[in-house]
């Protein structure tokens, strides 16, 4: 086994030692979610708080981690008598992104189970993780039935297994520590809110502490047990710290004044539901401890807020976490010391509650890891930009656009703002697919409504059980089949054949040319792109984003799970020029080409935003035309949402949907509350384009 590096040894991020450490004090707090970017020692700070763990004591032989003191009385490999116990250091258990069910939730012999009625149950990772840490790197890539059954484990403290009407359930109390790149797409709220806190990490930019990590990284590296070995001092103090917190902890007294700190602080940040209120609580009164004391001060409650609130504050979308500390600051002063408990005694006491921060990382309060305000530069949705005067036309449409713009040639406009999104109607693939899981088209699945049966190809998961009875019942007296029960062999076993549903790769293809330029024009196609990038976040896609103008194209996002990058993109797209309309299309066909390579089993949406026209070079119509007919030959789904407007129209991206073998729609239509008719699947017919007119005529 190799030696891990250790936990005293990292430089700088205190918010996440303390984080961890305020977890290993009190589970109860609830586990940590770390965001950051790549190369931030986030998996390496995990890792290295399992040895810090105290150890734990254990029913010798159980395979569930039962204890001693209070053994689970359903434990599978129960009823446990009193007797012989162990201890053992606290499990650090990894769970990969691609496990599968049967993996983390343990796997029952379907075989055994229905021919000789034994439960013969192999246990899964939930099981090993008992009253240990559970580990999720990259935990916002989790699929969604991984994400469903950690939920559970998480909300129940146990696990259940069913398969047929056979169950086991087992006690599974964890300590969850995920890890993430915002860059890779972000995690549904279900799953973000059972993380008690979050600690933002960020490489640090001083060229002093960069050195420092690349010279113990090296050091380590050279001799992982000679490193160790020097820092076992240091180590050994932090564990005793730990264990002498979590024997002060129950002696903590939370006042009342802190308590409506508490209350106050999450009411001031419209935080949904009281699990933040519990969690800060939690945290609040672990920091005490930590710092070796039996109150809660106003300084635990803060810095509690800075920790446990800035994934839950409600804020709208593709908004950063984060936390206004200057808020913060005035709620607690506002509530602080109303009843004059021990929440406002920051004068006199304690003074300095963790002299050493080095020694025992994370001690003291300070910035928290979501305290920084939003950034200036965050995509802002909230409501229509304001009418601004127009002057000149557009050489392209003979619509009017800011005085400067470039209208035929290669001028530049100023970026508009994102109308405010929308709910928008379903667009969705054709066919059934087999892809990633995910809430857009139709798939094959592991989960969803059962549609058949077949032969299982490798280890049997979901038993079909009418179909396995129906095989084995015409050999019940070949096989010697004597009493009540069914025999039952390997052949006979049937797979339930599931339809669920998949996500898909969303490209858009967005028109930035100057006959899309016109201020408030623009500001309706980015509401409508955003719209579509928010509901393609909820359908859990990747998503890529090809934009033209000018006389080229650009891929100005390649396809990614964050559609946050997506938004920033959008929000700074700047217009104007001419319409190369084939390249845009060349551009989103060879970026399909080369995904299909790496994510085969991933069926794309191409969705185009444009009004139809194309300049520029020779032939723009013909070769615009030639392209589009390369989506159509290859199946590829599509669909054109049609922003030409004013009285006179000339139908340019109906014509363009039927080339691509897609349908068209207007921003109008595209609004789930509109009253045209519902955008349903995308067909690979240019018919359904009329079709759809006549709906909404």
């Amino acid at each position: 086994m190799s030696t891990p590096y250790p936990f005293t040894a990292l430089v700088g991020q205190e918010d996440l030692r303390l984080a961890l450490l305020l977890n290993a004090v009190s589970p109860a707090v609830g586990g940590v979610l770390v965001r950051g970017e790549k190369g931030t020692a986030k998996s390496t700070a995990v890792r290295a708080l399992s040895a810090l763990m105290p150890e734990v004591d254990v029913v010798s032989g159980c395979r569930f981690s039962c204890d001693p003191a209070s053994p689970d009385p359903g434990c599978p490999d129960g009823p446990h008598e009193t007797g012989a116990s162990s201890s053992r250091p606290a499990r650090m258990v990894e769970l990969p992104v691609g496990a599968s069910e049967d993996r983390l939730v343990g796997a029952l012999d379907i075989e055994r189970a229905l021919a000789e009625g034994v439960k013969a149950f192999e246990p899964g990772l939930l099981a090993d993780a008992h009253r240990g840490i559970l580990y999720v790197d990259e935990v916002n890539l989790l699929h969604d039935h991984l994400v469903d059954l950690l939920l559970d484990a998480a909300a129940m403290g146990a696990s259940y297994v069913e398969r047929e009407g056979v169950s086991v359930r087992h006690a599974s109390k964890f300590l969850l520590v995920g890890t993430m790149n915002p860059e890779e797409g972000e995690l549904r709220p279900q799953l973000l809110d059972r993380f008690g806190l979050t600690v933002e990490v960020a490489a640090s930019r001083e060229p002093d502490q960069r050195v420092e990590v690349v010279r113990r990284r090296l050091a380590y590296d050279d001799d992982p047990a000679g490193f160790a070995g020097r820092w076992a001092d240091e180590e050994s103090a932090v564990r005793a710290r730990i264990v002498a917190a979590r024997d002060l902890l129950p002696e903590v007294r939370l006042g009342d004044g802190a308590l409506r700190q508490i209350a106050a602080t999450c009411a001031a940040f419209e935080v949904d539901g009281m699990r933040a209120d519990i969690v800060m609580a939690r945290t609040a009164t672990a920091l005490a401890a930590w710092a070796g004391r039996t109150d809660v001060l106003a300084e635990d409650v803060r810095q509690a807020a800075l920790l446990a609130l800035p994934h839950r504050r409600r804020r709208a979308p593709f908004d950063a976490p984060g936390l206004d500390e200057d808020k913060l600051d005035e709620t607690l002063e506002e509530f602080g010391g109303q009843d004059g408990d021990e929440g406002d005694r920051d004068e006199g006491g304690d003074d300095d509650p963790d002299p050493d921060p080095d020694g025992g990382p994370g001690g003291g309060p300070g910035g928290g890891p979501g305290g920084q305000p939003e950034p200036d530069d965050a995509p802002r949705v909230d409501g229509e930009p304001a009418a601004q005067p127009e002057s000149g036309e557009d050489r392209e449409g003979g619509e009017p656009q800011p005085s400067g713009s470039g209208g035929g040639g290669g001028g530049e406009q100023t970026p508009a703002r994102a109308a405010e999104p929308f709910r928008t109607k379903v667009l969705s693939v054709p066919g059934l697919g087999e892809g990633a899981a995910g809430r857009r088209s139709r798939a094959r699945t592991e989960h969803g409504r059962t549609i058949g049966a077949r032969r299982p190809r490798g280890a049997l998961t979901k038993l079909h059980l009418a179909a396995t009875v129906q095989a084995a019942a015409p050999h019940q007296r070949a096989r010697g089949r004597s009493g009540p029960g069914l025999v039952v062999r390997r052949d006979d076993l049937r797979q339930a054949s599931r339809e669920g549903r998949e996500g898909n790769l969303v490209l858009f293809v967005v028109d930035a040319s100057g006959s899309m330029a016109a201020r408030q024009r623009m500001s309706a196609v980015k509401g409508a792109v955003l719209s579509l990038l928010l509901d393609a976040y909820q359908r859990r896609d990747k998503v890529g984003m090809v934009t033209f103008r000018g006389s080229a194209a650009d891929l100005a996002l390649p396809p990614t799970s964050s559609v946050d990058a997506a938004a920033v993109r959008l929000e700074s797209l700047p217009t104007g020029g001419r319409t190369p309309l084939a390249a845009g299309l060349l551009k989103a066909h060879e970026v399909l080409r080369v995904e299909r390579l790496r994510d085969p089993a991933r069926r794309a949406l191409v969705v185009v935003v444009t009004d139809g026209r194309a300049t520029g070079g020779p032939e723009p119509v013909a070769l615009a035309s030639r392209a589009a007919r390369l989506f159509g030959a290859d199946g590829v789904a599509s669909v054109v949402v049609d922003c030409e407007s004013g009285p006179v129209r000339l139908g340019l991206a109906g014509q363009l949907a039927g080339e691509l073998g897609g349908t068209a729609v207007t921003l109008d239509e595209l609004r789930a509350d509109s009253i045209a008719g519902l955008v349903k699947d995308v067909r690979s017919s240019g018919q359904n384009s009329g079709q759809s007119s006549r709906r909404a005529a």
